[in-house]
């Protein structure tokens, strides 16, 4: 639905709404940010096919091949919005201290103030879409119903793909139902008679939360999780405070399923700071051999997972959403072929090459071709010397066309909950894998996770960025705070998941890696599942629980030999002594919050070390 308004016309909207507290909150942002007119998003197909007929008028779309890319389009944005904006992410509280050291602070009134100033017309010449969304399955007990209002189509269509949108959504929201307000603009008004750039955007940008009213307002970006409401914003940092709040948890963690040859279906959750391979993982392939012996892989989410203490006495958990936003480079036939089955359709390519037939190109998809349009819009050849994807190229595409897509990936009740897995990129140090003693010691490898940096990076090889369960950038509160609500979550499960931690990236002298990745992670897994069923014995260590050679699935592995095994699970004291010294500094900076019993097991890793 649509209608033509002025900015003195917002006293009644062009649609009828039943909640009242929502029509309100329209009509007093639509008076501020002044937009041309109001629509209503239904999310349906034809919704999709004018919105995006609209955008490739505009030139923010190109529509891809049919043959090669059914339903598909290219975006391009400008260069100066290509990624999440840490340094302009606030979380406003009513206190500093509830944000924590590791958030960026304002008060909400000051920020309000200031925000209701860039927001100020800012809709002017263009449409203000009212976006109905819901995070998780509708009908599930943590379902979140939030509205956005953008005046970008691109995250309108962006959103029908990512999360449930719609009148579906406007309907369980009913008269009197509770949603979170979501404020969008690109920041970019239009005077009258004059054009409009193919993406819209401004140089000042601000994503903004307000816990205490779970609200979200986003001005000047229309990229990513700095547009798409639903997702880090209210999918991490909101429902992480709700989650504090209710008893439950909402993590930036993966979510999937192994059936081993018996038939017994084991689910796990795992976080990975970036570039650890976390996609690659959740839509993991089995290698041939043990597809043969009977092995099956599926995928619930690739991204957020939100768990909580289920009927069953285990943690359950859903993926709050129903797309996949992942990284372009380094996605190919030959490392994630289920993501490449996901993408093959009804998708929308943000900042990736286009080809001479019209298709799309990354690096690492293939050979590069000998011509391209680079992601600027350049002509590009394999001589240019740069990149022809912006390095945080993207694909938005539906979760359902994935091909190992759970069967149970939209139940309400999600999937119980056996193991969960952390991890980081660490050439030294940490073994290929090891189980915490306990829940505590579990949550204190979690807290202590990180990857380390480059010279490029850091100017220091071998710095740890400390990563606490990949939820740095994404939590809605002081992190101290949300490790003492992992501590407590231990009271609340009657069967407490198993907590590992694994190291796909350990090289050897000569910067060789010394597990072979990819595909093979699967004896890794096999192993967490046996050990989640009490099926093979571990080897105590000071630092846990690891796998014997006797006891680890080498079988076909060609060329793996016990010396590389020993070599990938090795520990060193002087290595875990300098680990000891960086987890230090780190608590440090949340020493006023940190639970005790984090530093407890500090001291006793410490111990066991001398």
């Amino acid at each position: 639905m649509n209608a033509n308004m002025n900015t003195n016309e917002f006293e009644k909207l062009p649609f009828d709404c039943p909640n009242v507290a929502l029509e309100k909150w329209i009509r007093k942002m639509a008076v501020v940010c002044q937009p041309d007119r109001i629509v209503l998003c239904d999310g349906s197909d034809q919704e999709w096919d004018a919105l995006t007929d609209q955008l490739v008028e505009s030139k923010t779309l190109i529509r891809l091949d049919p043959k090669l890319h059914p339903n598909s389009f290219l975006a391009r944005s400008h260069p100066s919005d290509t990624a999440r904006v840490e340094d302009r992410t606030f979380i406003c509280s009513l206190r500093e201290s509830d944000a924590g050291p590791t958030n960026h602070w304002r008060h909400p009134e000051k920020m309000k103030a200031l925000l209701r100033d860039k927001f100020q017309g800012s809709m002017q010449g263009r449409t203000m879409y009212v976006v109905p969304f819901c995070m998780g399955p509708i009908d599930s007990p943590l379902a979140l119903v939030g509205v956005e209002l953008t005046d970008s189509p691109y995250v309108v269509v962006s959103m029908k793909i990512m999360c449930h949108m719609g009148q579906k959504v406007f309907r369980k929201l009913g008269a009197h139902g509770a949603f979170i307000p979501c404020l969008h603009s690109v920041g970019a008004p239009l005077a009258k008679g004059q054009s409009d750039s193919a993406w819209p955007c401004n140089d000042e940008k601000y994503i903004v939360h307000f816990p205490e009213t779970r609200e979200v307002w986003s001005f000047g970006s229309g990229y990513g999780g700095n547009a798409l409401l639903g997702k880090k914003c209210v999918a991490l940092r909101i429902a992480s405070t709700i989650a504090r709040d209710h008893g439950w948890m909402a993590e930036h963690m993966l979510i999937m399923g192994l059936e081993s040859p018996d038939g017994v279906k084991t689910y796990l959750t795992a976080a990975f700071p970036s570039s650890c391979g976390k996609t690659n993982l959740a839509m993991i392939t089995p290698p041939e051999d043990y597809q043969k012996a009977g092995w099956k892989t599926t995928l619930v989410g690739d991204d957020i997972a939100w768990l909580w203490p289920g009927k069953s006495g285990k943690l359950h958990a859903i993926n709050p959403e129903t797309g996949f936003f992942g990284v372009a480079p380094g996605t190919s036939w030959q490392s994630n072929p289920n993501a490449m089955h996901a993408l093959s359709k009804n998708t929308i390519f943000t900042n990736v090459a286009l080809t001479d037939q019209n298709g799309v190109w990354w690096e690492g998809l293939s050979a590069p071709p000998s011509h391209l349009i680079d992601w600027t819009g350049q002509d590009w050849t394999p001589q240019s010397g740069r990149l022809a994807a912006h390095a945080n190229s993207r694909f938005t595409a539906p979760a359902d066309q994935c091909p190992n897509i759970d069967p149970e990936w939209q139940n309400p009740e999600g999937v119980p909950i056996d193991a969960i897995v952390f991890g980081g990129r660490r050439p030294t140090t940490m073994p290929l894998i090891f189980q915490a003693f306990d829940w505590t010691h579990g949550v204190f490898l979690g807290a202590t996770q990180g990857s380390e940096t480059t010279a490029a990076a850091s100017g220091t090889v071998g710095t740890v960025r400390r990563d606490p369960m990949a939820m740095l950038p994404f939590c809605g509160y002081n992190m101290g705070d949300y490790f003492a609500h992992w501590l407590d979550m231990r009271k609340h499960i009657r069967r407490l998941p198993r907590i590992f931690h694994v190291n796909w990236f350990r090289k050897d002298a000569q910067g060789n890696f010394l597990w072979p990745g990819f595909r093979q992670n699967i004896r890794v897994l096999e192993w967490i599942v046996k050990r989640c069923h009490g099926r093979i014995p571990g080897h105590e260590t000071p630092i846990g629980w690891t796998p014997d050679w006797e006891d680890f699935c080498v079988e076909g592995l060609e060329g793996f030999t016990h010396d590389q095994f020993d070599a990938a699970m090795e520990f060193r004291r002087e290595d875990f002594l300098a680990e000891i010294t960086s987890q230090n500094q780190f608590f440090l900076k949340l020493y006023h919050s940190m639970p005790k019993e984090l530093l407890c097991q500090h001291e006793l890793l410490m111990a066991r070390m001398a």
